[in-house]
């Protein structure tokens, strides 16, 4: 609190944000009350904890600390270098890792920064790399580019050359990967997507990257919760280097991991090379706030009860599946091995795009996504969903039968949207649903009601919802 003796310029520094700030706080608790009404189902988003949130606003924001624990280019770090090392520890138990064979820096902001670091320690410019493409379910920092542009830094400072799915199967088609890397001779092998609802055969990749000279990477940003409860295999086994981000099924807060070997004969510099391409080589200096919030998520990742809820998770996708299967839907392998489902809505003549837009207006939230076979990710024909947030809430498969007719209930009224439209264009077809008095717009009205009546039924982490009240200024529509 400020004292009788606190400068004026310095009062504002003690005022809370409700009152120095009514337009943010009006904001947040219209974020708020969107997440206490609504169904989160984008599959790379997840509810982190109270304990997180706290950590994440601490005191700790205000520490700068460029550098590594003991050799900081900073004073006063002591107690900074103590966080950051109990983050370590607690990231390599939370992944049952032997600390004399694997390392982690817990600095980077994303897990794109960490993605950009790891290249940046493993290869040097225009050194080769193969990762899954983008329309497949593989992410942006695996290498995208298009045939007219290189669109991020993997593909803009390396060569890059993505592998596919088997076209029956819309597995990954390790038979023909073997083949182009046979070829293509990349200097490292990129696992792991964003948008494929299969495990991954590391073995057999470790078989194929070892062949090649090649390092072998996994990318675990959306199944590291699962892999940490030992749910689905362990990209440990056999690769490399791993890294992932912190708040997908891992529940923490928004940040990156770097985990690394440290027993490998040829690569005894690695630890090195990865610590100084994060810093000073990809960022400045980390946030310790976050790191804090990071080192307690992994508390409770190391959990017993953590292992329940990813086991939660799993039952629930699989619910969500055989649910959208059942209703006549199609779905990219029908049906997933972890968090999330691909849906495909091609068959219907229907866009992700618009189904997207009619999920928002209910107060459901889902992605467009582009599925096998697609020529545009700008649009795209299928929806990623992901049951991660949804069971943080609480929600077992009975209530994601219950999302499920929600999401069944939004396809038929956007199939008629369209008809209504009259057009392809997606202005128009939002048009129709959100003109008042409309026959359309009414039933909307009326499945974004039962949404909020469904949702407001379940808790939100991190928020006390007995007294929530509602915000003015939600939009509408």
């Amino acid at each position: 609190m400020a004292t009788s003796t606190t400068q004026d310029f310095n009062k504002i520094l003690y005022t809370p944000l409700a009152e120095i700030d009514p337009v943010v706080q009006n904001i947040i608790d219209k974020e708020t009350w969107r997440q206490f009404t609504g169904l989160e189902l984008i599959a790379s988003e997840n509810l982190t904890s109270l304990a997180a949130m706290q950590a994440n606003g601490s005191i700790l924001t205000n520490k700068y600390s460029e550098g590594l624990p003991g050799a900081r280019y900073y004073g006063g770090n002591e107690y900074v270098d103590e966080l950051e090392q109990l983050c370590r520890k607690r990231a390599l138990e939370a992944f049952h890792l032997d600390p004399s064979k694997w390392g982690v820096n817990v600095q980077p902001y994303s897990g794109s920064t960490a993605n950009f670091a790891a290249l940046t320690a493993l290869l040097q410019p225009q050194d080769r790399l193969m990762g899954l493409g983008l329309p497949d379910g593989g992410h942006l920092t695996h290498g995208y580019y298009t045939a007219k542009k290189k669109m991020t830094a993997s593909s803009i400072y390396f060569q890059s050359l993505p592998y596919a799915l088997h076209p029956d199967t819309h597995l990954i088609d390790y038979e023909a990967l073997s083949k182009q890397a046979k070829v293509f001779k990349p200097r490292l092998l990129i696992c792991g997507a964003s948008a494929y609802p299969r495990d991954w055969d590391y073995k057999g990749l470790k078989e194929i990257a070892s062949r090649e000279g090649a390092w072998l990477m996994c990318d675990m940003a959306h199944t590291s919760g699962l892999v940490a409860a030992q749910e689905l295999n362990d990209p440990f086994e056999y690769c490399d280097v791993v890294t992932t981000t912190t708040h997908k099924t891992l529940r923490g807060p928004r940040a990156g991991l770097i985990f690394f070997r440290k027993d490998l004969k040829d690569a005894a510099d690695l630890e090195s090379r990865v610590n100084l391409a994060v810093f000073p080589a990809c960022q400045g200096g980390p946030h310790n706030n976050t790191i804090a919030a990071i080192a307690t998520s992994l508390l409770q990742v190391a959990d017993p009860a953590f292992k329940a809820y990813a086991k939660q998770v799993v039952a629930n996708a699989r619910t969500l599946g055989s649910e959208l299967v059942g209703e006549g839907y199609k779905l990219q392998t029908q049906g997933t091995d972890n968090h999330l489902v691909l849906w495909d809505l091609r068959p219907l003549g229907l866009t992700g795009s618009k189904l997207e837009k009619v999920c928002d207006l209910m107060g459901i939230t889902i992605n467009k996504n582009a599925v096998s076979g697609d020529t545009s990710a700008q649009v795209p024909g299928g929806i990623r969903l992901g049951t991660s947030a949804l069971t943080s809430r609480d929600m077992t498969e009975e209530d994601i039968k219950t999302v499920a007719s929600f999401l069944h209930r939004a396809v038929q009224l956007s199939l008629q949207l369209q008809k209504d439209a009259g057009s392809k264009l997606l202005k128009d077809f939002v048009k129709v649903a959100t003109t008042p008095g409309s026959e359309s717009y009414n039933k909307v009205k009326e499945l974004r009601n039962e949404v909020e009546g469904f949702a407001s039924k379940f808790p939100l982490p991190g928020v006390e919802t007995k007294n929530l009240k509602k915000p003015e200024g939600l939009h509408d529509f």
